[in-house]
């Protein structure tokens, strides 16, 4: 799997277990490896960064809901929020990701998967963040 791959499949996982409660984050976890050994290395790697991107949830909304003006995390679209949790994980917590990259890939996956504004959004948020 490419690094954008695997992005996109934290990122749907990410999104799927927003409806769930904490408790069944690992159940949920079970689905989305399809195809995939347990053991294999992307699969390794999306568990545990779906994991440690669950557990700082809350201080991601944090530092989302200082510079989000108007817009909290409550009120923002799940893709859009889904995203903005992501791309602030690896801009603060992944020093093997660069800033511009974490953001240009969460803007690509918002102009796939988000409304019409959400790239302009998730862009605008992040750069306050950085």
């Amino acid at each position: 799997m490419t690094r954008r791959q695997i992005r996109e499949q934290i990122f749907q996982i990410l999104f799927q277990i927003e409806f769930h409660p904490g408790e069944e984050l690992k159940e949920q976890l079970q689905y989305p490896v399809w195809d995939r050994e347990e053991t294999d290395p992307d699969t390794v790697y999306i568990q545990e960064k779906i994991y440690a991107v669950a557990d700082k949830v809350a201080e991601i909304d944090g530092m989302i809901n200082a510079v989000a003006k108007g817009w909290k995390t409550t009120r923002m679209g799940k893709v859009d929020l889904t995203l903005i949790r992501l791309a602030v994980y690896e801009i603060k917590y992944e020093d093997a990701i660069p800033t511009g990259v974490a953001i240009n890939e969460a803007v690509e996956l918002a102009k796939i998967y988000g409304t019409e504004g959400s790239s302009a959004f998730v862009n605008g948020i992040l750069a306050k963040i950085v």
